[in-house]
């Protein structure tokens, strides 16, 4: 379990290493380089909308991986997803400006993103599954939270290096060249990655199977599609916390309120490290609660914290900033370190690759797609203050914790028996 927690560990790294650089690029350089033509926000606005179309990708890659996760195996996934996210972010690296290819450059950055989200959304599922599916059943949290882990370590990796280029490069030099290296050193990570994987063994759930979903996402969409709906739900306020800090506010504190690059960049990686340090931690306690209570508890935190965060924000003062990042970091994992376990316990394992990635995936579309565009927005049009943020994170955080509160407690079904009870009225009480 160690080496292969590890190495799903390095591989989500990886993966979301490539996700975010292009986030950070697009709240502080993409914008002036693609889209030249539009006014500062505007272009802000625009280059949010590319990095919107990566989560639009997500659920298409769930569904085709899934495909292939339930038909083939999760093993071949792990592969294939990490190649076409490499390949895609390496490619953004290389891809002219708008001075010197006009209208083809935007639009070149649009393909590339999709064909990252498209690989990115194979990945959770099979990174996760085949944990999940190895793991002893009462450590099945704490196993799965480590791939959950990696998604911390992607971003201070993607973060680091452009925190390093910033300090180390003229502004004209970073807008000339110095943006494009985060993105070519995806390629050596994804070749780390690859070597990582090589060696993991097939799931044994999957490999126990006598009978396989023809049609993997037909069934899902016929038998749990309440289930999609209402998982899809509940993880978007935790994607919309996270992308309102790490790339939101990251805009927002260097156009708006004239803070550093660097600082920024430092307050938003603090609160991250606390948060991928606390995740095996937090992920235990669901083991031992049970998952279902650390989600309600996570959302009702957010809910409670995002009105002090974003006022936090305003002050553009580096400790108040950071310990409003923290708070809402913590709310975050309070429901996403358990979430690797609970999804997969949901689905009966014939169709698991499928449903849980997609039911993942769907929140990203809902909260992560939508949210540094809606709080760009909103932000415009409010004071020094944007509370209007404020207010849309919370109802987000709302609807979210209606959606748990529908979900049914899984701990401690056995991963292979399959949960397949379909969240409503008939949902089990929370166990412990």
């Amino acid at each position: 379990m160690p080496r292969l927690a590890a190495a799903s560990l390095a591989g989500t790294a990886i993966e979301f290493y490539d996700f975010f650089v292009y986030g950070t690029a697009a709240a502080l350089i993409l914008g002036p380089l693609f889209f030249p033509t539009f006014s500062p926000v505007a272009g802000t606005l625009a280059a949010f909308a590319t990095f919107g179309v990566g989560f639009v990708a997500r659920p298409l890659g769930s569904v085709l991986f899934g495909h292939i996760g339930d038909r083939r195996g999760r093993r071949p996934v792990l592969v294939a997803s990490l190649l076409l996210t490499g390949a895609s972010t390496v490619a953004v690296g290389c891809v002219p400006t708008y001075d010197t290819i006009g209208v083809t450059a935007p639009l070149l950055l649009l393909v590339l993103r999709f064909l990252q989200g498209l690989g990115l959304g194979g990945e959770w599922g099979g990174a996760v599954l085949l944990t999940v599916e190895h793991a002893p059943a009462d450590r099945r949290g704490l196993w799965s939270s480590f791939p959950q882990v990696g998604p911390a370590l992607g971003f201070l990796l993607a973060n680091g290096v452009v925190l390093g280029l910033s300090a180390t490069l003229s502004e004209a030099q970073f807008a000339a060249w110095g943006w494009r290296v985060p993105f070519w050193a995806a390629g050596v990570l994804a070749i780390v990655g690859l070597w990582l994987r090589s060696s993991l063994a097939e799931s044994p759930s999957f490999l126990e199977l006598d009978d396989h979903a023809r049609v993997p996402i037909a069934e899902v969409m016929r038998d749990h599609w309440r289930l999609l709906l209402l998982t899809g739900g509940a993880l978007a306020i935790g994607y919309a916390i996270f992308y309102a800090v790490t790339t939101w506010s990251l805009a927002y504190g260097t156009e708006r309120l004239g803070v550093s690059r660097s600082v920024m960049l430092t307050c938003i990686m603090g609160a991250v490290v606390v948060k991928g340090a606390l995740t095996p931690l937090v992920a235990m306690l669901g083991d031992r609660y049970g998952r279902r209570p650390m989600c309600l508890a996570g959302c009702a935190a957010a809910a409670l914290w995002m009105f002090p965060m974003v006022a936090l924000l305003a002050t553009g003062r580096p400790l108040p900033m950071f310990l409003g990042f923290l708070g809402a970091m913590l709310s975050f994992i309070t429901m996403f370190a358990v979430i690797a376990a609970y999804l997969p316990e949901l689905y009966e394992p014939r169709v698991r690759c499928t449903g849980a990635a997609v039911g993942y995936n769907l929140g990203g579309v809902l909260g992560g797609a939508l949210t540094p565009i809606v709080a760009t927005a909103l932000a415009e049009q409010g004071g020094r203050v944007p509370w209007g943020v404020a207010a849309y994170l919370t109802a987000i955080a709302l609807v979210s914790l209606g959606c748990f509160a529908l979900l049914p407690e899984t701990r401690p079904v056995p991963v292979d028996a399959g949960a397949k009870a379909e969240a409503g009225a008939e949902a089990e009480a929370p166990t412990g």
